[in-house]
Parts: C-alpha cells; structure tokens; sequence
C-alpha cells in the first residue's frame, strides 16, 4: 500500500452530460478542470491512469469504481471521502475545530449497489439515494477540509496511512464483487440435498429438516409445537422443565433433556435452509459466481460489514462449493491469533511476542508457563481482550497480567478509559464513539445523593459493559486496519503478474481479472486469491510476504510474525 502524496490527484464529480474532472497538483492545487461526455470517462480515466498513476478522489468508491470495473477500468488508488470523512469527524487526534467535524452531507450512509452489474452512468441517480454531494466543486472542497485535518492532527503520519488503507479497502471490495467468489451450484444443490433433504417441489420443509422438527415435538410432547417463534418454543420448553431464559446454541447445550439434540440439529438444519439454501442460492450465485454486498468500514472498529448475501457469515459445510475455474487455483490464508498478536505488537509486549514467534501464540504461552494448557492460554486471552472477569476467564486473567504486563496493561487502561466515559483509539487513529446520552445521565444520576441503590448498580454495570466494549475496540480496530495493510499490498502484488494466455481466462470473473490473479474473498483475517495455476505457488508467497509487509508498514521493526495458513486447492474446504 503507497500512503505517500501522489504528485498528482484527480477530483471527479458528477455534471449534467456526464463528469466533471479537477486536476490537483502534490498541494491540492487546480491546475486544469477537464468536462467528459458520459460516453468518454473510461477511456479518459484509463489514458490519465497510465500516464500518471494519480490518486483519485470520489465521493463513495462503490458508486464510481463500481461500473468502471465493468467497462473494462482498473485504477491503482483513490482517496474515498465518505469513508475517509467518517474516520476523521470522529477521530480524537483531529484538532477539536477542524471544519470536518462538522455536520454535512458527507455523513451520508454508504452507497449500496442495487444489481451485480451496474451501468457506467447510474452515478447521479444514486447520489440522491443517500445525499452525499456529487459534484467535482463539493468533493474538492470536502478532500481540502480532509487533508488540512490530517495535516493539524496530533500524529498526521498515522491518520494518512489509515485514510490510505480505508481508501484502498473500498477498491478491494469493489473488486471482489466484480470479480466474485467462483461458486459451483450444483455442489451447492448436492450439499444441501445431503445435509437437508430434496427441496420439496410444492414448498414446505425437505425430509430431513422436517425430521429433526417431528423428533423435537416428540421429546416436547406436542405435535403442534411451534419451533420457528422463539417465544411460543420457550413456553414449550418451560412446560417440559427446560427453564432457558433463550433458545440460543450456548444455553440449550447447557441443558440435560432429550429434546436439546433434536432441537439443535433442527436450529442447525434450519438456519442453513435460511441463510444459505436454494432461495439464496437463486438469488445471490449466476454464472458460477457469488458476489455479495461488502460494506468496508461497516463496523464501529473499522471492520467491514455485509449488506446483502451474507458473505461474512459463509458457513463451513459450504465451502466445497466454492470451487475455482479449469485451470485455476485458490490460493485460501487465514492468520493465526491476528487479535493477540496485534495486542503484543501495540504494546510493545516482547514476552508476548516471543511466545507468538513461528508458532501457535497459545502454545507458546503454555510454554513461558503461564498457564497450564492451551485451552486455557485461549480463554485467558481472549478473556483479557473481551473483558471477562467470571468463570475460568477471571481464574486465569491474572496469571496473564503477570507474564505480559504491558500487552494487560493496555486493554485494561482502554477499559478504564471507556468506565470513565473517555475515548480511546487505535493504533492509527478510529476512535470509539463518545458515550450515549443516556449513559452520562445515568452514570451522573448515580454520583447524587438521591441516587437509589438500583441507580447505583445499574451505573456501575453500564460502566462496565462500556469498558469491555473499549478494551476490545483498540485491539479489534487495529486488527482491521493490518487487514487492511494486508489487503492493499497484495492486490498491488497481484496486479504486478502476468496476465495469462486468453484461452486461459476465466471470463467469469469480468474485463479486469479474467486472465490476472486477483482477490476473490475476505473475512476478518482471512482471504482467498482467485489464480491462474502457472501462477498460483507465486500468488501464496505474495500472500505472506503481503502479511509480513502489512506488519512492517504498522509496527515498523518490533519482532513480531504473522504466522499464516496457506494452501492451494481447487475448493475453499478447510481440514
């Protein structure tokens, strides 16, 4: 990822016959204003692209990228507005002044694609669907407003870096939805006739389902019973002695009844033919490929969301389904213990580093002999990060205090920075929303002398459920922004190979991936490359050197590896 000044920077709005494009100089300077017909601004963009390689500035990447990606358009960077906005309204190292903070209609909501394949021009329309401002003028002066922030604030460097990696997250998942998830549909149909059943050609449930749910009224003694509304189930499952305050998998599995195995298969069944089954299957894969909806920045963390097709939430027994073109590879990596090892990594923790060094972090705390078992380095980890004070989590906690001080002395000041009502931020500067309203009300209403002891109880508990939410923020935030980092660096890695022979190409994958390596996937701390296979052993080194680049680039030269899993396969199937 290149977070240095471009030398030039190209501001592009909206106009009545097509785009208006602005011609920055390295100081944001106008030095020429350049008006396109709808019908020349791909070809416009691609001559300036490879002549100057500029970094271009857009209000909402998903409106603009988008359908140039279908004409045929690949750009190297861009600085998103809406995205980069959010960030730096909301940033505590931004000078408390800085004309961003103000409200405008840059805090407009993300633009949501409506279709898989967008037209070139449908830009104006869905301006006005979420308000952001559309015209070349407007977005030059919102990108002055933005770099002057970044320039006044307390630490510049990481706030450029970071409107860097937000920006270049946004080409990501553009691109991967352009490119989409090479998925076989009749796996699909074939795992969910073995897993559920044949879909009944009338409707209603497939014979295994409707299975699990006849065995579930058995054990509850009413062949009426109601399984789909949480509510009338609890009632069913009180009158037979399971007295669960939720239907949720953690408390039901908690429970002894003949009915709790039958039930949590039936949940289990249920959700896959919900979320995942032949409606989603019609409505979210064509043409042997998945393209759902990534909101990047989705999160209060800086986590990316999802808003259509569920693509952060795609189950295990799917993944066989997710299968690469003749002749082409995935290339699967996920990080081992991303959120701990940025934990040791931001607090300069060399104990705990030494214990993630080549190999499983919790094995390496077994090790140092801090606990006695990785199980329990688990817990106690992620304890300390999620805030977890009873059970084994508040047993073992302490034991981690004293072998990593400085990685516990982190969350737990970010803890009582958050019971206090304070802000705390990342490494590269997201902070976490201030606190509710209701939440300075309440916590002052427990400070007066008339304040009752349920006030009293209620406040020390919302400060601690705020304290949690700010132990997990800076470690969580930071963990998206080296996904980030990760991200940026590889897709510029990728697009440096070769691009393969045409009768190779995987044309599914649109004008601009068909014959190049690409990524096809993301999730948290995992990604998938999409690759021709002459190119696939070169695709998984740039995964890792991608990784090792990404943690350069955010902690300089602390020592600390980010222990990857990478394979190549045909199928996304993990062992």
């Amino acid at each position: 990822m290149d977070a240095a000044e471009p030398a030039a920077w190209v501001v592009l709005g909206r106009s009545p016959h097509g785009a208006t494009a602005l011609l920055l100089d390295a100081d944001a300077a106008q030095s020429a204003r350049v008006e396109l017909d709808d019908g020349e601004l791909a070809s416009w963009i691609t001559d300036v692209e490879a002549a100057h390689a500029p970094r271009w500035v857009w209000n909402d990447t998903a409106r603009w990228y988008a359908p140039l990606l279908a004409a045929g358009v690949r750009v190297a960077r861009c600085h998103d507005l809406r995205l980069c906005h959010a960030m730096l309204r909301d940033s505590a190292l931004v000078d408390p002044d800085a004309p961003v903070r103000r409200p405008s209609g840059w805090d407009a909501a993300p633009h949501v694609p409506e279709d898989a394949a967008p037209t070139l021009f449908e830009l104006d329309g869905a301006a006005a669907r979420t308000g952001l401002p559309d015209g070349a003028d407007d977005a030059r002066d919102e990108f002055v407003r933005q770099r002057a922030a970044v320039a006044g604030a307390r630490d510049p460097g990481r706030l450029r870096l970071l409107t860097a990696a937000e920006s270049a997250g946004a080409l990501v998942a553009a691109e991967m939805r352009a490119a989409g998830l090479p998925w076989d549909a009749a796996e699909h149909d074939r795992i969910l006739v073995e897993t559920l059943g044949e879909r009944p050609p009338g409707g209603g449930q497939p014979a295994l389902l409707a299975g699990a749910a006849a065995r579930v009224r058995e054990a509850l003694g009413d062949p009426t019973a109601s399984l789909d509304s949480q509510p009338k189930l609890l009632r069913s499952l009180h009158r037979v002695g399971v007295l669960v305050e939720s239907t949720s998998r953690w408390e039901l599995a908690e429970q002894r009844h003949p009915v709790i195995e039958p039930l949590l298969e039936y949940k289990k069944l249920s959700r896959l033919l919900s979320a995942n089954g032949w409606s989603w299957l019609a409505e979210w894969v064509a043409d042997g490929r998945f393209r759902p909806v990534y909101i990047p920045g989705g999160v209060v963390t800086g986590r990316w969301a999802s808003s259509g097709g569920g693509a952060l939430q795609l189950p295990r027994q799917l993944r066989e389904a997710v299968r690469a073109d003749p002749g082409w590879r995935l290339v699967v990596a996920d990080v081992a213990q991303l959120e701990p090892r940025v934990l040791a990594a931001m607090s300069g923790d060399t104990s705990l580093a030494e214990a993630a060094r080549g190999r499983d972090l919790y094995a390496g705390i077994v090790d140092s002999g801090a606990v006695a078992t990785r199980q329990e380095a688990k817990i106690a980890l992620l304890g300390a990060m999620y805030g977890a004070t009873t059970g084994e989590s508040g047993r073992l906690v302490p034991r981690l205090r004293r072998a990593y001080p400085r990685a516990m002395g982190l969350v737990d000041e970010a803890a009582r920075t958050g019971e206090d009502g304070g802000i705390v931020s990342t490494w590269l500067g997201r902070s976490s929303p201030p606190p509710s309203s209701d939440w300075s009300a309440l916590q002052s209403l427990a400070t007066e002398a008339e304040a009752s002891r349920s006030d009293e109880t209620r406040a020390k508990r919302w400060a601690r459920d705020r304290g949690r939410f700010t132990r997990n923020f800076v470690v969580q935030g930071t963990a998206a922004e080296w996904a980030l980092a990760w991200l940026a660096d590889l897709r510029t890695r990728l697009a440096a190979m070769p691009p393969v022979a045409a009768q190779n190409a995987a044309v599914r994958s649109g004008p601009v991936f068909a014959r190049q390596p690409h990524l096809a996937f993301f999730l948290h701390d995992e990604v998938i490359v999409h690759a021709p296979q002459e190119h696939a052993e070169a695709a998984a080194e740039a995964v890792s050197e991608a990784a090792a680049s990404a943690g350069r680039l955010l902690f300089g030269g602390f020592p600390l590896d980010f222990r990857l899993d990478v394979r190549i396969a045909e199928t996304a199937l993990k062992d």
